[in-house]
């Protein structure tokens, strides 16, 4: 049944089926300096590829604007993401910005390749939490994976910076696909165990059509915590928060947890909370849309706060996404938008 659409300049803006905004991912740039096989694949984004041209993207002062509309609609929590946003010039005046609207939960998502440079910087300008991607501990998986060279010591060296800059916890990101890196699993577990980081486990996902996606190819959550429990026995911890994407779990000796995050075999749709704006002000309402709303013009063509909000809490209430509770033959074909554009 659907539920009644609520007043779309409603703090508690919920869409039609009763889900609040409550998470704001926003895409900061659409560059990245790796070629990661599951997100931006040379065979698709090689040399030739054309990225979008500086004015194209959304100025800092205007994703600082539109977040704080976005906050009037309920949303507490400000991801930055890309593309990898390090690579976004003088980011951190953007962390700056946003660290400024008070009552906001701050983080930003990398590959960690440039944060050894960063770290310090990002703190300062008040980024809260940081999560750092990496796939493997193993140097020839991991550089298989992000398919430019690029070596696990330089992602740990940035971690390492991170947590001296006084980032606590630090979380970690690891996607699992099957037949590339499912070996990984137990040493990345140990060596973020001892770190006292927390690692999160993500399902190999069919996020736009460029990475080969097959089920086939699916780690599932419950294989990768059979995997670890094995070794070091995990019982099921409380969420932190009500839409919490990963599932928590915690080493029965007290030595700190990981996350899985299922959204292939454990769909979490009806609790999904988040929206997510592109690197040129396209708002989405799904990670596995198929078009957006264009933001961008209105914040360009002269539009009030008033109209910005009315045009955002029109989108939310209209909004009905539900792809990984009916991902099926009937939704594979559809050309959803890559990751590398829109974050994860």
């Amino acid at each position: 049944m659907t539920l009644p659409i609520p007043d779309a300049s409603s703090p508690n803006t919920r869409d039609r089926l009763g889900r609040p905004l409550r998470d704001l991912r926003i895409s900061v740039t659409d560059r990245c300096n790796f070629r990661c096989v599951y997100c931006m694949p040379k065979e698709k984004f090689g040399s030739d590829h054309q990225f979008l041209e500086r004015s194209a993207l959304l100025s800092f002062e205007e994703i600082a604007r539109v977040t704080r509309i976005f906050k009037t609609h309920g949303v507490e929590k400000i991801r930055l993401t890309g593309g990898e946003p390090l690579v976004r010039r003088n980011v951190e005046q953007l962390v700056k910005l946003l660290a400024d609207i008070p009552g906001l939960d701050l983080t930003l998502t990398t590959n960690g390749s440039l944060l050894a440079k960063k770290a310090q910087a990002l703190r300062d300008a008040g980024l809260k939490r940081i999560t750092v991607s990496l796939d493997s501990m193993d140097d020839a998986v991991f550089k298989a994976m992000n398919d430019v060279d690029f070596p696990v010591a330089k992602v740990i060296e940035g971690i390492d910076a991170a947590a001296a800059a006084g980032f606590d916890p630090i979380k970690v990101n690891m996607v699992v696909k099957r037949g590339l890196n499912e070996h990984s699993i137990l040493p990345m577990a140990r060596f973020f165990r001892e770190r006292g980081h927390i690692l999160r486990f993500i399902e190999f996902m069919d996020v736009g059509a460029t990475n080969g996606w097959r089920l086939d190819d699916v780690i599932s959550a419950r294989e990768i915590v059979d995997i670890i429990s094995r070794e070091m026995p995990l019982e099921p911890a409380d969420p932190n928060y009500t839409g919490e994407v990963a599932e928590r779990w915690r080493y029965k000796d007290g030595s700190g947890e990981i996350g899985v995050i299922a959204s292939v075999t454990q769909a979490f749709c009806r609790n999904c909370t988040r929206a997510r704006i592109s690197t040129e002000g396209q708002l989405y309402t799904c990670l596995f849309a198929t078009s957006g709303h264009d933001l961008r013009s209105l914040l360009r063509g002269g539009a009030s706060d008033d109209e910005l909000s009315a045009a955002i809490g029109k989108v939310w209430t209209a909004r009905a996404d539900r792809y990984s509770e009916i991902r099926g033959e009937h939704t594979m074909p559809l050309k959803k938008i890559e990751m590398s554009y829109i974050g994860g």
